[in-house]
């Protein structure tokens, strides 16, 4: 695919630049894209990354360096370039992992995929991905991600970014400590970590119905003890015991997961064992919540940062989806309590 002479952006030709990510922020900004050719290297080159990625990411923090955790940022992509203008840009010493649903609902979902894989690209240990409901074939076809790239590029960027996101990882274990996963615990209070270490990703594209995967993507904590239905048509709930339990029988200090709006950002539940991240502020343009992130330093302690939402060009939210619910879903999948402006 050759990129025509009338291009008017950065050029890259086997490797990725900062010079090329800094060009293309700012076209985005403007509402610009680029060219079908980079969206195919870029992609590629994060579905081998990632493909190569174990089921469960092990990091630490050294010293001098930090990592920050954000939560669902959902197509909110001037929300997103508020969080690294708050929070600095991916570094070789300042990491971020992003637990899931990059995409859908907001309207700039191609921007933030793009922008994050190209950091992927471009620093391999700078950036980690974990995978959310959301990155998933009937969610895409429903909330607006797979119409989103029709509309910008075509319906094979989307089979492309289909591959790349059934290549994520599921789960981001930091420092033996916190266990990062975007919905939550299991059915069976018998699974490890090393249960998920184990998990062959890739033998299976898309979640389903039931199993191991669909439990770590679509799970959401209950104040009551034991399990309960999930509102969502999917999935169950886990109240702290079951929270406790998990985190005792494997050394940790608490889960970390996102996958829920929260009015302030973050929520710590279940006795500190169960923290959830969100960081899409004023969610689908319709909910007055804030976003947050986490910061980390080497001691491994929990510093929250609460940020407010900021303008964006006048396009509304889910301005790509097909309205389809997919059977057995319930129509809001980030939150049972949360309707999207359509």
């Amino acid at each position: 695919m050759a990129v025509d002479a009338s291009y008017d952006g950065v050029r890259i030709e086997n490797e990725m630049t900062q010079e090329f990510i800094d060009d293309m922020i700012e076209r985005f900004k403007n509402g610009k894209k680029i060219h079908r050719k980079y969206v195919f290297q870029i992609i590629k080159a994060v579905k081998d990354l990632v493909y190569a990625e174990p089921t469960m990411v092990e990091i630490g923090v050294e010293q001098d360096h930090r990592l920050t955790v954000c939560g669902d940022t959902h197509g909110q992509f001037f929300d997103l370039l508020e969080i690294f203008r708050l929070n600095g840009y991916p570094t070789d010493t300042h990491a971020y992992l992003f637990n899931g649903d990059f995409v859908d609902r907001g309207s700039w979902s191609t921007e933030i995929a793009l922008l994050l894989y190209a950091y992927k690209w471009l620093r391999p240990n700078g950036i980690f991905l974990n995978r959310g409901n959301h990155e998933t074939d009937d969610m895409n076809k429903v909330y607006g991600f797979e119409g989103e790239c029709r509309a910008k590029y075509n319906e094979t960027v989307f089979k492309v970014f289909s591959e790349s996101f059934s290549a994520l990882p599921l789960a981001t274990l930091i420092g033996d400590k916190y266990l990062v996963l975007h919905g939550g615990l299991f059915s069976d209070d018998k699974i490890t970590l090393d249960d998920i270490r184990k998990l062959n990703r890739h033998n299976q594209r898309q979640p389903g119905q039931q199993g191991l995967m669909m439990e770590m993507l679509w799970t959401d904590p209950q104040t009551e003890p034991g399990r309960g239905p999930s509102k969502r048509g999917v999935g169950l709930q886990f109240g702290p015991d079951i929270t406790k339990r998990f985190c005792e029988n494997n050394g940790l200090e608490a889960i970390i997961r996102s996958h829920e709006v929260r009015m302030e950002g973050y929520e710590v539940e279940h006795d500190g064992r169960c923290i959830t991240v969100f960081s899409a502020p004023k969610y689908c343009d319709s909910t007055e919540n804030k976003g947050a992130f986490i910061k980390i330093g080497p001691e491994l302690k929990l510093e929250y940062q609460v940020f407010d939402a900021v303008p964006h060009p006048d396009i509304k939210p889910m301005s790509s989806s097909s309205g389809d619910i997919p059977p057995g879903m319930m129509r809001h999948g980030s939150s049972p309590n949360v309707t999207c402006v359509r």
